[in-house]
């Protein structure tokens, strides 16, 4: 048997020299030092032997197997080597290849006619200033004119928070207040960019949440010629020179006199369509003469100072400058309506 076990040994080494994959290590493992395998077997059968020949049978069978595996291990490393190499090889990078684009991010169109809107006004002398989305009531009403049960506050669906007197901005106009009383007395030209909330019905033309652009001046002499000259070339600049617009007087509680700014509608060009109301004509802002009650509360005497003050949305901007027929779409994350921006 040790004539049988020395030519197993050499059929096993011969065979693992042959082995050229994982698989195929496997399966030389299997047949020879397995359960089954032949040199598992071949040791198990020791007690057929004379007592005198087993000891040097075990000897020898405990030297091939560990020589067997010493042979797997080694075999084993080679391979698997080897193998690794040939990924390596086979995923190569070709540096002389043209890169893959990386897809470019893209503003969203709020944010792209809010960047418009600022710029224009900014070359015109307007200072950005920033105020905060949740008001208490005494500024977001009381201090723009509306006390307490005012008529005027119907003009707002209000979002209210379960502390007393605090509530989401309805407008900008609170920051006309902040503004004021950070610069009294000194002469000021702010725009107050930032979302405003409303607790309204989701319709083409009106949402519970939207960006608002607030404009204020005030100084010595300033007068409606220098409201309406002001509004005329911001919307020049915004919608082109042959744009045609009006105003109309309307009324607002903060400004005295009032009046709101229409331009043609750009997506019937004048004829009528759901949008503007078949009216042909769209609002863009409302604006006035800031009223003699707020600018006193800003910290202004009224008898010394004047000023005016304006506010827009650019959602409402946005539809006329691209051709939106719908506001919901700035809300509703589609990639296939902001992909065209």
């Amino acid at each position: 048997m040790l004539e049988a076990l020395d030519r197993l040994y050499e059929e096993a080494r011969n065979a693992l020299e042959a082995v050229a994959d994982s698989e195929g290590l496997s399966a030389w493992y299997s047949r020879y030092l397995g359960r089954k395998g032949a040199v598992t077997q071949m040791v198990r059968r020791v007690g057929e032997l004379p007592k005198e020949e087993r000891p040097a049978f075990g000897r020898r069978a405990n030297e091939v197997k560990a020589a067997l595996e010493a042979a797997f291990q080694a075999r084993s490393r080679a391979i698997k080597e080897a193998e690794i190499a040939r990924e390596v090889e086979a995923g190569a990078i070709d540096v002389t290849l043209p890169g893959r684009p990386l897809p470019r991010g893209r503003l969203h169109p709020s944010t792209r006619i809010l960047r418009e809107i600022v710029a224009i006004l900014t070359r015109m002398g307007f200072q950005v200033y920033r105020s905060r989305d949740v008001e208490t009531d005494e500024y977001n009403f009381q201090l723009l004119n509306m006390p307490p049960h005012h008529p005027a506050r119907d003009m707002w669906d209000t979002f209210y928070t379960t502390e007393p007197g605090v509530l989401l901005r309805t407008h900008t106009s609170p920051g006309q207040i902040h503004a004021m009383r950070e610069y009294a007395p000194h002469p000021i030209r702010v725009i107050l960019p930032g979302m405003c909330y409303r607790y309204e019905q989701i319709t083409a033309r009106s949402e519970i949440q939207f960006n608002q652009v607030e404009g204020l001046a005030v100084g010595r002499r300033i007068t409606m010629t220098d409201l309406k000259g002001t509004l005329v070339e911001f919307a020049r600049q915004l919608f082109g020179e042959d744009r045609p617009y009006r105003f109309r007087c309307s009324h607002f509680p903060f400004t005295e006199p009032s009046v709101e700014m229409d331009i043609q509608c750009i997506l019937c060009g004048g004829e009528g369509c759901p949008v503007c109301k078949h009216t042909g004509w769209l609002e863009i802002m409302g604006a006035g003469m800031v009223h003699p009650v707020v600018l006193r509360n800003g910290g202004y005497d009224p008898n010394v100072y004047s000023g005016f003050a304006f506010g827009m949305g650019p959602e409402r901007i946005a539809m006329l400058k691209y051709g939106i027929n719908d506001i919901r779409y700035f809300w509703g994350n589609d990639l296939r309506f902001l992909e065209q921006f």
